[in-house]
């Protein structure tokens, strides 16, 4: 009762932290939408936190995403993202089981997450992710490689282009933060300007056209912003939050981490 009772209480905070964040920033408060990283958290946690109206769920292991999965399998409605990076090898089960994937930073991974996406479930929402800190131990395309990959990405079948991802070098310093998620949204609003460039061009075939043209208008999303940062983030334009400790606590060995029947 008092874990249900404290994951309640950091709910409500979190979701009083974006929305003042939004009036800060001018904008509505339904602009920005909290993805819940469920990461190395039971399924218990998860259906505590369905049952007080959270959706969204992100996940960056596969294998304890998919118990996860169908340990919440009762709970229809929800909205699985994975977020974390991908192996060529694991994206068949990451097209058959997901709503999202945020991670792509690779043709290859989107081409075969398109392939692999089973016909009969809507069209897979990927985001590409961006290394805007520059680090080397971090996944993501070069801030200077993204319009190029969009452009490979966005008219393949089975799969909706949607935005762009960052996880910048974590920092205190709120300037360096907002310059970073400026970074990636100013990315975003050349990479949508591409898209529809590419759809007016008179000598691309009508099929292709008609995919970049759809994948402009599409191209709505930025995730960006965590547990510390999200303020800032909303400030740049974040539409999704990823957070996580500020809702679940302190995270726990993956090893403690998941079994479908906790």
């Amino acid at each position: 009762m008092n874990g249900d009772r404290a994951l309640r209480q950091n709910y409500e905070q979190v979701l009083k932290r974006i929305r003042d964040a939004c009036e800060a920033a001018g904008r509505p408060a339904d602009s920005v939408r909290l993805l819940a990283v469920s990461k190395a958290f039971p399924a218990a946690n998860v259906l505590a936190l369905a049952a007080l109206g959270q959706r969204a769920f992100g996940e960056n292991y596969l294998q304890e995403a998919l118990d996860k999965i169908a340990a919440c399998s009762d709970e229809r409605s929800l909205e699985w993202h994975f977020i974390g990076p991908i192996q060529s090898n694991k994206t068949r089960p990451i097209a058959e089981h997901f709503d999202w994937v945020h991670s792509v930073d690779r043709e290859k991974v989107a081409r075969r997450l398109a392939e692999q996406r089973p016909a009969d479930l809507p069209p897979l929402n990927l985001c590409l992710q961006v290394n805007v800190s520059g680090e080397a131990s971090k996944s993501g395309v070069a801030p200077g490689e993204a319009v190029a990959l969009a452009l490979a990405c966005a008219a393949l079948p089975g799969v909706r282009l949607r935005g762009l991802m960052a996880i910048p070098e974590p920092t205190e310093d709120v300037a360096l933060q907002r310059a970073r998620f400026a970074t990636l949204r100013e990315l975003h609003a050349r990479v949508r300007e591409a898209l529809a460039a590419e759809a007016a061009k008179a000598d691309l075939a009508e099929a292709a056209s008609a995919g970049l043209a759809r994948a402009a208008s599409d191209f709505d999303t930025l995730s960006m912003g965590m547990s510390a940062d999200l303020e800032s983030a909303v400030m740049e334009g974040a539409t999704i939050v990823r957070v996580g400790s500020a809702l679940f606590g302190a995270r726990p060995p993956r090893q403690q981490a998941v079994s479908p029947s906790t």
